[in-house]
């Protein structure tokens, strides 16, 4: 487990404070054919630290709002997609593209494998200091928005969910899944698998670099973020045992502000969607839809 590193508040708190320097100047694209006969979509342009011109895609329903909303923090690759159909049909949904990412890859593209230890020697130089400041940007874009119901406002992904929920109190529900920085050092030690692997494979170049890289991912570890979050989480579990199952998870469960559940991924794709589907749905208060067995108007 990590140790929560010494300055870690006022590093953060630059990341806020440098955030805050630069306005958003939202632009919104109709993109009609994206858009239904129940929603609009846009492609929508903020601007983050740097600067920097980030995006992302924001739906909007049709009918009298607020309307309950998701934001969907970046994955980690290349592409972000539009919102799922069943999704645009209940929710805003607002999909952010984080900088380098495709369609915000302009002036700079990020490199898979790479992005996960582009300046990982230090916390400032970190490529994820500006990612998590996307994230936060685009938190606060949604957590403004007119159409949306501030009460019923989730956000949804990986760590970056995590840390954006505690930096970012409005949102009221929150899940996590597929975590990568939560106790990286030690996953890299169990795995071989990419991402995970991009820190073994800087730490074989840069033997001497251990020390610093493991300071730099402490700072994005959400241990050291959850204590902040107000808002009931889901976790997605794994298998008992490994990374990412009750015991590799129960620190994080046990430091998160707000109540929290647990959801024992079944690893059937089909299974877990509707499950974390009808979670949601039952919070926000809409009705649970399949996203594997839709139908079609």
């Amino acid at each position: 487990m990590s140790e929560k590193p010494a300055g870690i508040d006022a590093f953060w708190q630059g990341v806020d404070d440098e955030l805050a320097s630069y306005p958003a100047r939202p632009e919104l694209e109709n993109i009609p054919m994206r858009s239904t006969h129940f929603c609009d979509v846009y492609w929508v342009k903020l601007t983050s630290i740097g600067p920097y011109r980030i995006g992302g895609y924001l739906s909007i329903p049709h009918g009298d709002d607020p309307f309950p909303a998701i934001m969907q923090t970046p994955k980690y690759g290349s592409v972000n997609h539009v919102p799922d159909y069943n999704d645009r049909k209940r929710y805003v949904m607002f999909t952010l593209m984080h900088r380098g990412q495709r369609l915000t890859d302009s002036p700079w593209a990020s490199a898979y494998p790479g992005l996960l230890t582009k300046g990982i020697a230090s916390p400032e130089t970190y490529i994820y200091r500006s990612i998590v400041a996307d994230c936060l940007r685009g938190a606060e874009f949604l957590q403004s928005h007119p159409s949306v119901d501030a009460n019923r406002l989730a956000i949804v992904g990986d760590d970056l969910a995590l840390i954006t929920a505690a930096r970012r109190a409005e949102f009221s529900h929150v899940h996590a899944a597929g975590l990568l920085f939560y106790r990286l050092m030690e996953q890299r030690e169990q795995s071989s698998a990419y991402p995970v692997e991009e820190v073994n494979d800087y730490l074989r170049g840069h033997p001497d670099q251990a020390e610093k890289v493991a300071n730099t991912l402490a700072h994005i570890d959400p241990i050291h973020h959850v204590p902040s979050i107000k808002a009931k989480t889901l976790l997605s579990v794994g298998d008992d045992g490994k990374v990412g199952g009750p015991e590799w998870l129960q620190p994080l469960k046990d430091a998160i502000g707000g109540p929290v559940e647990e959801y024992r991924v079944t690893h059937r794709g089909g299974t877990d969607n509707d499950a974390i589907d009808a979670w949601l749905a039952q919070q926000l208060g809409r009705e649970p839809m399949s996203k594997f067995r839709r139908t079609m108007p």
